[in-house]
């Protein structure tokens, strides 16, 4: 059984197009004939007719057709469709085969040419002998010929020719090999395509004529088999409405028949074909909500058919690729114009064939788990005489058997294990993966991070099961930060562990290092237990020992990684390993912190380093190192302590270097600031530990200062007044962290106040609140609005005289806008297509005057609504009036309200652009609700 056998079919994914056969044509060492199959062939832009041209020589074998039956009393059909059936009705029975042959209408042996024109139109009907296949005749041509009616010898030797060949004269075509010929050949398809579409008619009523002889007792799979013929029929004649109309049919049919053991795989092989050409119909006429209601009722109906238990990674198979067809369906509607959403687009049913995918991996590992003695069967029971099924969805084994009784349970037993065996081949991470990336794409498209982040984990692990170590460590990495910023510990501790496992695995040293320090930190889930080994595993690699296998990893690559572990410790030297923990988060907590935010030119600078271990054991370091902006305070803020390596797998807690863990233990550092960093900022970049182990550890920290004060802040609104009559307030706040301060606050402009000057002590803190108020209406560049406001201070402290230092505050612009009438809305956060959306609007009269106001509702292609387009009404001062509108959502997504347009007559000058802060101008649109009893899965 090949891994590609859940495939649907070319045939069936292909758009139907009428097949047309052209023969007397020598493409090869003919110019003409080439240029003419070229002018068919070479660009077919949409606006041409839908029809698949081959070239065949006249003398071609077409499928022999079957005599008529005259009676189905007999008649038991054995299975529902055949494999081959779609595609010779697209490929290899033409619905029209035309006849080139070269002839002017002058040809001075016209009679032989007729003749030999009749003997091939012959050849060609009794190679289709039996068939409704319409023949026509082509005359290339070298003159172009003239309108009809005026060449009496064209006219005479049309209607001789014609009934040589027992042809009606619209089955006669001329075709002059001209300048134009492009536009002749266009002609012809025309014509071409309209003998197809009779042709394909015909057929039609053929196969419902035999809906007379049919009984519902014997003849089941024939009115399934039927109804598919005459929707696919109708493909081809381009009549989807009415395919459609049969495939629903069709559909329905299936459902009927009753399933067994025996015949469920047939059935919902068939179920699956059918549904596919229904929501691709759907999609092409553009009703998508359909072709999703359709796909949930389909995987309703075939999800629990599941059939035997020894095969059921058969059905998990068989269902993944329902989700993946209906994804690619999606997708495709989607390039052609479709607007998708957040909340529906193929991304979820990539999502879902990608976990029906695992399932049947899952599967296939308890059910196809035979021991290396059991052999594949000989003769193969998968193999059948013609190397295809006769019919889709049967066993090789039992092909057209329909019985619900197994007539040989041997074979059956053979049978089943050659699929399961079959199946161990398998590449199941594969197809997982491609399945996984495919919805990662849509997720990213549709800008859904988290679903993205979650897919990608999962592909990271199928890389991990399929030993693509590299891969698998890339997408895991890639992931982790996000985990890690929104505090999703639990699952940052999983993909740890499988990044851990990774890293053993290619037994990469520095990776491996940093994955265990995270995963002993107070950020990890894991067990002391598991703690415990992982840092036994750490000071194994730091003393250049090879480490413990991580449990649960693949024999066969545990024994690799044991051996590049070897490798690489045999080659060790003295490597030094500088691991950045500010993106992750270690082991050992590490803060720093500088006693006051800044300091006085002669007062030492004191700094503390605060180390804490959250291992489950004591761990001892041997140096602790600063390192600051200004390289030259570095030499004051260093700690050493001589170690030996031994010692760090004994649990000694002496030593001020030795971190117990749970418990905070801090360093002091002290050191002058030099007179040029006066009002300058000192940094703390880095604070490294080092064990007596050739690797060290650093950590960004935030900076400090020095400078004269700590801060000066103004808490400022924004200015954005809707009323000549409002005011705004701001405030103004000093705050002293020297000895003395004597701050003053003196006013630029027009502001209304002033603060007198005043003497802070240290931690002290002057404050004042102003507030304003703008004379006119617009954009106010001066006074007020852009006033400046001056604070200086000077030191009162020993250190005598100190400049005076001053800090200008500039407010914002401000706008200031007279609004007469205020409008705001209640909305629903949500909408619903095909639902009520009531929106009830405010219009509130802020004037002391009586308003006029007309109101008016703009149409919107997303929404119908009812109520008044149009309306005027009179609003008292002070007073509000409401209006309910109803709006009814067509579209799902993002949707434009209607807009709302208010006019008021007192105020001609007064724009609706004004009302579109306080109005909302869309909404989001869910698609229809489900019903209550509405089993459908989720994910569809």
């Amino acid at each position: 059984m090949s891994p590609t056998q859940w495939d649907f079919p070319v045939e069936l994914c292909c758009r139907p197009m009428a097949f047309v056969t052209l023969t007397g044509l020598d493409v090869v060492y003919n110019a003409v004939h080439r240029a003419v199959w070229d002018a068919f062939c070479a660009n077919r832009r949409a606006d041409r007719v839908p029809i698949s041209f081959k070239v065949l020589p006249g003398d071609h074998e077409y499928p022999k057709c079957r005599p008529k039956r005259t009676s189905y009393e007999w008649y038991i059909p054995k299975g529902i469709l055949k494999t081959g059936w779609m595609n010779k009705h697209l490929n290899l029975v033409p619905a029209l085969v035309v006849v080139f042959y070269e002839l002017d209408w002058d040809e001075p042996q016209w009679k032989e040419k007729q003749s030999e024109c009749a003997t091939r139109v012959e050849i060609v009907r009794q190679s289709l002998q039996g068939r409704n296949t319409k023949v026509a005749v082509v005359l290339i041509q070298k003159k172009t010929p003239l309108p009809p009616g005026e060449d009496v010898t064209a006219s005479e030797r049309a209607a001789a020719l014609c009934n040589a060949c027992e042809l009606s004269g619209k089955s006669l075509f001329v075709l002059p090999h001209t300048d134009h010929l492009v536009g002749y050949i266009i002609r012809l398809e025309n014509a071409f395509y309209e003998h197809a579409q009779t042709y394909y008619y015909t057929e039609i009523r053929r196969v419902k004529s035999h809906k007379e002889f049919l009984n519902k007792t014997t003849h089941q799979l024939l009115f399934v088999r039927h109804q598919f013929k005459i929707a696919f029929f109708s493909e081809l004649k381009q009549d989807t409405q009415n395919a459609l109309k049969n495939y629903r049919t069709a559909y329905n049919l299936v459902h009927e028949l009753r399933a067994h053991e025996t015949n469920i795989l047939e059935i919902k092989t068939m179920a699956g074909f059918i549904n596919y050409k229904i929501c691709r119909l759907c999609f092409q006429h553009n009703t998508p909500l359909d072709a999703i209601a359709q796909f949930r009722k389909h995987i309703d109906l075939c999800k629990k058919k599941i059939g035997s238990a020894e095969l059921s990674f058969e059905h998990a198979a068989w269902m993944s690729k329902q989700f993946q067809a209906f994804g690619d369906l999606f997708d495709e509607a989607i390039k052609l114009g479709l607007t998708a959403i957040q909340t529906q687009n193929p991304g979820f049913y990539y999502q879902q064939a990608a976990y029906y995918a695992q399932e049947r991996k899952q599967l296939a590992k308890s059910l196809c788990n035979h021991e290396a003695s059991v052999t594949y069967p000989n003769p193969d029971p998968l193999e059948t005489q013609t190397g295809v099924l006769d019919f889709y969805g049967q066993r090789s084994w039992r092909q057209g058997i329909l019985s619900f009784d197994l007539s040989d349970p041997e074979k059956e037993k053979v049978g089943v294990l050659a699929i399961q065996l079959k199946e161990r081949s398998v590449v199941h991470s594969e197809m997982i993966i491609t399945l996984l990336s495919n919805a990662v794409a849509q997720f990213k498209k549709y800008k859904c991070p988290r679903m993205k982040s979650h897919l990608m984990v999962q592909m990271g692990e199928e890389y991990y099961y399929a030993k693509d170590y590299t891969k698998a460590l890339k997408l895991l990495d890639y992931v982790m930060c996000d985990y890690r910023s929104e505090g999703w510990w639990t699952l940052l501790t999983s993909i740890l562990t499988t990044a851990l496992k990774c890293s053993y695995l290619m037994a990469q040293l520095k990776d491996y290092i940093t994955y265990s320090l995270e995963l002993l930190g107070r950020a990890s889930t894991l067990k002391d237990d598991q703690k415990s080994r992982i840092e036994k595993n750490l000071i194994n690699v730091l003393m250049n020992e090879s480490p413990d296998p991580e449990p649960d990893c693949d024999v066969l690559a545990v024994k690799t990684a044991q051996k590049l572990w070897s490798d690489r410790i045999s080659l060790a030297g003295s490597n030094v390993f500088t691991i950045g923990v500010q993106d992750f988060v270690p082991f050992v907590q590490c803060k720093a912190k500088f006693h006051a935010p800044s300091f006085h030119v002669d007062v030492p600078v004191r700094f503390d380093i605060y180390l804490k271990a959250d291992c489950p054991h004591p761990i001892r370091f041997s140096k602790l190192c600063v390192s600051f902006n200004n390289q030259e305070y570095n030499q004051f803020c260093v700690i050493e302590e001589a170690t030996k390596a031994s010692e760090v797998l004994e649990n000694l807690t002496q030593g001020k270097m030795c971190l117990v863990p749970g418990k905070t233990r801090k360093f002091l550092f002290k050191f002058v600031a030099k007179t040029e960093d006066v009002g300058k900022k000192i940094e703390d970049e880095t604070v490294t530990i080092e064990t007596v182990f050739p690797f060290d550890v650093a950590v960004k920290f935030v900076s400090t200062k020095f400078e004269h004060l700590e801060r000066v802040y103004a808490d400022i609104p924004f200015l954005l007044m809707t009323d000549l009559l409002s005011a705004s307030p701001w405030a103004l706040t000093i705050v002293s962290s020297e000895l003395q301060l004597a701050p003053s606050m003196t006013p630029v402009d027009q502001l209304e106040s002033q603060v007198d000057k005043v003497v802070l002590q240290t931690g002290e803190s002057a404050s004042e609140c102003f507030c304003l108020r703008c004379p006119s209406v617009g954009n106010v560049e001066g006074g007020v609005a852009t006033g400046h406001y001056i604070i200086s201070w000077k030191r009162t402290s020993a250190m005598g005289n100190v400049p005076v230092i001053s800090t200008v505050i500039t407010l914002p612009h401000v706008i200031v806008e007279n609004i007469p009438l205020h409008v705001n809305a209640d909305l629903p956060s949500f909408g619903r297509v095909r639902e009520s959306l009531p929106v009830k609007y405010h219009l509130q009269n802020k004037t002391n005057l009586v308003q006029d106001v007309e109101i008016s509702v703009e149409p919107s292609d997303a929404f119908m609504f009812s109520g008044l387009k149009q309306i005027r009404l009179r609003i008292l001062p002070g007073t509000e009036q409401e209006m309910l509108y109803n709006f009814y959502p067509l579209m799902a997504g993002y949707q434009q309200l209607p807009s709302l347009n208010v006019n008021l007559l007192r105020f001609p000058h007064f724009t609706n652009q004004l009302l579109r802060r306080f109005i909302p101008t869309s909404i989001f649109v869910k698609p229809q609700g489900r019903l209550v009893d509405d089993t459908s899965i989720a994910a569809a």
